[in-house]
């Protein structure tokens, strides 16, 4: 099928305005500080913007201090609007939009040890938190429920008072909302486990009050795994479901993901984790379990090889189900890619690898200066969530070690 929608033309999503459909993947970027920005995060969403993309999103803003999953993770508090200002006046400055991706880690906490059992949909054992000590896990209860339900909206309601255009809550990947979601963490008897329209019900919960509060403010997005992409876990159908309870809830666009950070990272990136790079740089930082888990992981996950548009099957049959605005992700190298997302009906498209290794790409394409990435897909970048300096393709220069200093701080 074909269209006359073309990647360039602008689009309504909600309350905003995109110059464009595309959209800058929320991906960890290690560049906060004590919970707040640095002029490094403030150059590297600038430089999107400036590249040409239409939206840019910080990735994994924490709704709580107990949601985050490493150290310097921003989370968010009143305190800190005025630091969230400078970022995102700087991307405004360029033209460009940015979402701000809030969700909460549950029992998905790799890089902190924190004095309790970590708040989970289920009780148990977790596979997660060995790095850190977080061994097992409690059950959410209703009280929680609310806390978790409160802390969202409250975290959306800042987000708008600093100056974002859109929220994006990440219900994918193994965090706590797709602890819900899928049956890998799932085991409640209750009405928020069992089958999928069940284990979607608190998720869904979440993204209505956070609509209820911001969306006639700022965008409403949820991202989604399309599936989990191992056994057990939830696959396209249970997506689906997700889809439509989401879509039922108010969400003005899903972004489509897949994979989970524990068990598929291989299905999230479509090809293998470059563990070597990743090993390598948490030995050098002393954590010798981190390194050793990495190496072991890396014996027991299938070996792929990646392939452009990587989760195009499970996304269209999403597409087909619900009429709500979706972002595709997963494999979009070159323009073709994204003229076809079009063409499947997608309202957008979305990248991170691509845009690190040139964050002028949009422009590049428009230009026709350029008709596909350079991006070789090694994953190295991925590896640069653990570095001081900050997430970068490892073919571009290094980051300035110089901008690693809080963005209210004179240079």
């Amino acid at each position: 099928m074909t269209t006359n929608t073309s990647p360039f033309d602008p689009i309504q999503i909600g309350a905003l305005s995109l110059r464009n459909r595309f959209i800058k993947s929320g991906a960890n970027e290690a560049m906060c500080k004590e919970g707040r920005p640095t002029h490094a995060l403030v150059k590297h969403h600038r430089d999107l913007a400036a590249g040409g993309v239409a939206m840019t999103t910080v990735a994994y803003m924490a709704v709580s201090k107990v949601g985050r999953t490493l150290p310097n993770q921003i989370w968010m508090r009143p305190d800190i609007v005025e630091d969230l200002k400078i970022l995102t006046d700087a991307v405004h400055a360029e033209g460009g939009a940015i979402s701000a991706q809030i969700t909460h880690g549950g029992s998905f906490v790799t890089g902190i040890h924190v004095n309790q059992r970590l708040m989970s949909t289920s009780s148990g054992f977790n596979p997660a938190g060995i790095m850190k000590g977080n061994f097992f896990t409690r059950g959410m209860n209703q009280e929680d429920m609310r806390t978790v339900i409160a802390q969202f909206v409250a975290a959306a309601e800042l987000a708008r008072d600093a100056g974002f255009d859109a929220v994006e809550l990440h219900m994918g990947h193994g965090y706590l909302l797709n602890q819900f979601i899928s049956p890998l963490n799932n085991r409640r008897k209750d009405d928020y486990g069992g089958p999928a329209e069940n284990r979607v019900r608190f998720p869904a919960q979440v993204l209505k009050a956070v609509k209820d509060a911001v969306g006639n403010e700022v965008a409403v997005l949820a991202k989604i795994n399309v599936s989990d992409g191992v056994r057990r876990g939830a696959d396209h159908n249970d997506a689906i479901v997700t889809a439509k309870a989401l879509e039922q809830a108010g969400a003005d666009m899903l972004v489509l993901s897949g994979g989970r950070n524990v068990e598929s990272t291989w299905f999230m990136f479509g090809s293998n984790m470059n563990r070597k790079v990743i090993s390598d740089m948490l030995r050098s930082q002393r954590e010798w379990l981190a390194a050793f888990m990495m190496n072991a992981a890396a014996q027991s996950e299938p070996k792929i090889s990646f392939k452009e548009m990587y989760f195009l099957e499970y996304s269209r049959a999403i597409r087909k189900a619900v009429r709500i605005p979706l972002a595709y992700l997963g494999g979009v190298k070159s323009l073709a890619n994204a003229q076809q997302a079009m063409d499947e009906g997608f309202e957008c498209v979305v990248l991170a690898r691509a845009l690190l290794h040139e964050p002028a790409l949009v422009n590049k394409f428009k230009s026709g200066e350029l008709s596909a990435s350079g991006c070789d897909n090694c994953n190295a970048c991925v590896a640069y969530i653990y570095h001081p300096d900050g997430t970068r393709c490892v073919y571009r220069p290094a980051n300035d070690p110089a901008l690693s200093v809080l963005a209210t701080t004179s240079l």
